[in-house]
């Protein structure tokens, strides 16, 4: 076995002035001696003066090392709601995390309540971050988490589970880690155990035992029985935040707790070979109870019967993920063959049991700061006894994730359009619908993260294929499947004017109907409109018996509600006898027509030429007595009104206008709105991550 020795540079002030200063004035003529010693001294004072700036801190089990001058380390945790024994074990993993050292600091992923008042009893070090991307269940991306903490400004990013405790060991790798000459990333397996006997003082800073008496050595926690297993425990996981990529590639959008994202992404970092990175194992001691409910959410949706083992579709969808993404699913890394950095002897060691070699931490330019307490010979000994320890242990963490694969599962959300509407309808029994094909599923995400960041969350989806269902399940979309299409969605070939385009509008209408019937109103919105603000108080103040539809009229004067000018893709419908009638009218003329719905729209409503007109904005439909209200056009413009489009600035233009929305319409095909909406800035979502922007985003570049 081949052990590579490490430097060490004695800092005493006898070894100082035996080895440089006496002999240093010796060679030096008398009368140069005043002037030396003056100058000299001078330099002895400040290197004095920061050596015991150095040594302060030190604790009192301090045994001659000095400590190495710490990072800034942020972190990063998606807590379940601070309710009950979850909301206390959460509690005191986070103040492990805080009392180890005063350069830490903890990001909360949460948009809860309680979560928000956890973090101001600690705040500043104590923050919630809500801007990164969650199911509609409240499951946070772990894609998104990891991008955010990317992006933070501390030299080192953690992120780790919510009810993880950690030791102080922690931090002494950490500032040994954060030496070393190259971009790393190190991963440590939490330990579960059946019974912590220890808790926080008051301060935060001391383990006290259950008789009260203070925790002194690491060996009082590490008698512990602890066991770790990679494949499907809890983990750490770290980086330096420099300049090279964790991995190459793009993390695909796993959610957090649902299995394999840890894995994957450490395997594909090792594959990549962009960074250094070893197994902290040996390093981290990092612990949490066993007898937690292993899923993450258990909230609003337990009386649903989606507690732990019934959200299938979650775990289902990561596997999916890690099979059509990256390697893991066909080159899988033998973590036995990696470098494990251990605590040995007082060193920290880096060694690879698999090829035989141990090597100490290399530092950026500088030498350890160790005074050498060993001989050679006890060193080597000692080493061999560390390495021997390792090799004995071989095989906790060399497991497969085939059983993992569901190969032959298909993914699919177990939730009826009743119960998605329980779930996601505001107060006022409002639900905001999508109805959308494959082919726009990038406007889709734009819209839905538009909907988030105005923090409107009663939206559903409606799937008009296969494709659009399981990628807005993978998305964390609340989407159910419309049954009875009966027609493929082409992918380019379904805008304006086409058959495609005729038999899918009529799918809107008769959705809509059907939401109606169960209680529920419905504001219809395409995917291709972006949202300024909430229009939903502004529309539900016209009341019962009353549609109120966005105009398509592009004159700038005259009637806002001639022939043909209701706009179908952008409706509000309250659940009413008198709408539902109106509406059960315009799906059955749709139904005989070779048109799309929205000629039928205006032709049963209005009139056919607009003999139901009764102003420039209004009809009546007389069966019914369903009035028709057209929306104002600088406040709902549509795609042709007043040219906003080809403004140099469209988001200025249309704010200076009060708008609430704009309609990406009176342009033919997919591709071409793409290239209309994205470079006008009002786009919110990522292509090729497939996340939102946020506002913590560097840059926005978006590829199409």
């Amino acid at each position: 076995m081949k052990i590579s020795n490490p430097l060490f540079l004695s800092l005493t002030t006898m070894n100082f002035f035996q080895s440089i200063l006496f002999p240093f004035l010796y060679n030096y003529k008398a009368k140069q001696l005043g002037l030396l010693l003056i100058w000299l001294w001078g330099f002895i004072l400040i290197g004095v003066s920061f050596y015991a700036t150095q040594l302060m801190p030190l604790p009192s089990s301090f045994k001659g090392q000095i400590l190495l001058d710490g990072p800034t380390i942020t972190i990063f945790t998606a807590p379940r709601p601070f309710v009950g024994s979850i909301g206390e074990r959460q509690a005191l993993a986070i103040r492990s995390w805080l009392g180890l050292s005063p350069d830490i600091s903890v990001v909360l992923f949460s948009q809860q309540p309680s979560v928000f008042s956890f973090a101001e009893l600690f705040s500043p070090r104590v923050s919630v971050e809500p801007n990164v991307d969650f199911t509609f269940l409240g499951t946070p991306f772990f894609h998104s988490m990891v991008a955010r903490s990317k992006a933070s400004s501390s030299d080192v990013s953690v992120v780790i589970d919510p009810d993880t405790i950690l030791l102080p060991d922690f931090i002494q790798t950490m500032k040994h880690a954060h030496k070393l000459d190259h971009d790393w990333l190190l991963f440590s397996s939490s330990k579960n155990v059946s019974h912590f006997p220890f808790h926080l003082d008051a301060d935060g800073k001391h383990w006290l035992q259950d008789d009260g008496s203070r925790v002194k050595t690491r060996k009082d926690f590490l008698s512990q029985d602890w066991k770790w297993n990679l494949c499907d425990g809890k983990m750490l996981i770290a980086w330096n935040n420099g300049d090279l990529p964790l991995h190459k590639g793009v993390l695909p959008p796993f959610l957090y707790g649902k299995g394999l994202h840890n894995r994957w992404l450490i395997n594909e970092a090792l594959l990549s070979d962009f960074r250094f990175v070893f197994d902290a194992n040996w390093s981290i001691s990092n612990l949490y109870l066993n007898d937690l409910d292993q899923d993450f959410n258990r909230t609003s949706e337990d009386f649903l019967g989606l507690t732990t083992g019934k959200r299938f579709w979650e775990l289902t969808g990561n596997s999916n993920l890690a099979m059509l993404y990256g390697s893991l699913y066909f080159h899988e890394q033998n973590f036995s063959n990696i470098f494990r950095l251990f605590q040995c002897g007082g060193h920290y060691l880096l060694i690879n049991s698999a090829q035989m070699v141990v090597y100490p931490l290399k530092y950026k330019g500088s030498l350890s700061l160790r005074k050498q307490v060993m001989s050679k010979s006890t060193r080597e000994k000692k080493t061999l006894e560390c390495v021997d320890t390792i090799r004995s242990t071989e095989g906790a963490n060399d497991c497969s994730v085939e059983d993992y694969w569901n190969v032959s599962t298909p993914i699919s959300l177990p939730l009826s359009l009743d119960i998605l509407l329980s779930l996601r309808a505001d107060k006022n029994k409002t639900v905001v619908l999508a109805v959308v094909g494959y082919s726009y599923k990038d406007m889709l995400m734009s819209w839905v993260c538009r909907l988030n960041h105005l923090q409107i969350s009663n939206f559903l989806v409606c799937a008009l294929d296969d494709d659009i269902y399981d990628f807005s399940i993978l998305q964390g979309l609340p989407v159910f499947k419309y049954a009875n299409l009966e027609t493929k969605i082409s992918f380019d070939n379904c805008h304006f004017g086409t058959e495609c385009f005729q038999k899918v509008t009529k799918v809107k209408s008769r959705t809509v109907l059907q939401i109606l019937k169960l209680g529920y109103n419905v504001l219809m919105s395409d995917v291709d409109i972006y949202w300024f603000k909430n229009p939903l108080p502004l529309l539900s103040s016209f009341g019962p018996a009353v549609l109120v539809a966005q105009s398509d009229e592009y004159k700038l004067t005259g009637p806002i509600n001639l022939p043909r000018r209701l706009n179908s893709g952008f409706y509000y419908a309250h659940s009413d006898v008198t709408t539902i009638a109106a509406l059960e009218k315009v799906v059955k003329h749709a139904a005989n027509s070779n048109l799309s719905e929205q000629p039928s729209f205006y032709d049963t409503l209005c009139g056919e030429g607009g003999y139901n007109r009764i102003d420039d904005s209004r009809c009546l439909e007389p069966q019914t007595n369903l009035t028709v209200q057209f929306l104002d056009r600088d406040l709902f413009p549509n795609g042709a009104y007043k040219d906003l489009w080809q403004e140099s600035n469209v988001k200025e233009a249309c704010l200076m206008k009060g708008c609430f929305i704009i309609h990406n319409n009176w342009i033919s095909g997919r591709r071409k709105k793409l290239e209309r909406q994205v470079p006008s800035g009002l786009w919110e979502y990522d292509m090729s991550t497939r996340m939102c922007f946020q506002t913590w985003h560097k840059t926005k570049v978006v590829y199409f």
